[in-house]
């Protein structure tokens, strides 16, 4: 049977601050490629949980009409940067859509700052939960510093230097601006609709009664969303305890058969793809996007 923890053993021989790009790499996409997903996709719904950040997702439509594009968008550029590095030819590319796309607003550096801590802890919390495994210490510094660097780069200000800084800055954040509000509510149903929508049906139903699970109290009321009956919580708890056990003891497999495409919108991402088409249209000064990173 394969080590499963060799990965691990490797990833802790190196240097968390000079080597994230390639730890960072290999715990997201090798270790944890599944779960690191569904973690990124309850950061996207945390930020929904702040009315000024809501307010501009719901304005633009995108969410309403675009769900999955815009889910795809965030995926790719994201993936890129992780992939062939933030300074690499497609990950810089990547940043220029990401800067161009923020360009159009005047957006707070502290609800940028925190859209970028959601990316570092949100998967982390979620891995450390539900994966078959937690996440080391060296893999949780190395997303640290790599979000940091690709804040730099998106001329984020006022960015924390240390991993328990940036974590205070999240809670506190969301302490302060956590708030319930229409806007909360209506996209945060887009994306309830948009996650459960990737099943095949019935399964599609069980999954949305399945999903608020994934979110704890005080998210669902600003977001406006019930809680889980108790079957689905039931359902939820033994279905994810399961998939971990799997990812243990047989990762290829179950890697394969959960592996979804890279991108719905882009059914030829990223071979022969334009990475310049990825995001909001070229030129398009009114379209309104909030932060993908």
């Amino acid at each position: 049977m394969r080590d499963r923890y060799a990965t691990l053993r490797h990833l802790q021989t190196l240097d968390p601050k000079a080597d994230h790009e390639l730890i960072h790499r290999i715990s997201s996409d090798r270790e944890f490629p599944w779960d690191y997903g569904r973690g990124l996709e309850i950061a996207i719904w945390r930020t929904c949980c702040v009315p000024v950040i809501s307010e501009m997702l719901d304005g633009t439509g995108e969410f309403a009409h675009r769900a999955q594009k815009r889910y795809d968008d965030t995926r790719i550029l994201l993936g890129e940067m992780v992939k062939g590095g933030y300074d690499s030819e497609r990950g810089r590319q990547a940043l220029r859509q990401i800067n161009r796309a923020h360009s159009h607003f005047d957006i707070a550096n502290e609800d940028m700052l925190y859209v970028l801590s959601t990316f570092i802890f949100e998967p982390a919390r979620w891995i450390d939960r539900w994966a078959w495994r937690q996440v080391s210490t060296v893999e949780k510094l190395a997303a640290f510093y790599f979000f940091v660097a690709v804040g730099k780069r998106m001329n984020i200000k006022e960015l924390p230097t240390e991993y328990d800084q940036f974590e205070r800055f999240n809670r506190e954040y969301e302490r302060s601006n956590f708030r319930p509000a229409a806007s909360n509510h209506r996209v945060g149903m887009s994306l309830l609709k948009l996650y459960s929508s990737w099943y095949p049906r019935p399964l599609d139903s069980v999954v949305a009664a399945t999903l608020p699970c994934r979110l704890d109290a005080q998210a669902l009321r600003m977001l406006g969303i019930a809680q889980s009956p108790a079957w689905a919580r039931t359902v939820n708890r033994l279905g994810l305890r399961g998939h971990a056990v799997a990812e243990r003891l047989a990762p290829k497999p179950v890697s394969r058969l959960l592996t979804r495409p890279t991108a719905r919108t882009y059914p030829g991402y990223p071979v022969g793809y334009d990475l310049t088409q990825i995001g909001p249209d070229a030129g398009c000064a009114s379209a309104r996007e909030m932060p993908s990173a």
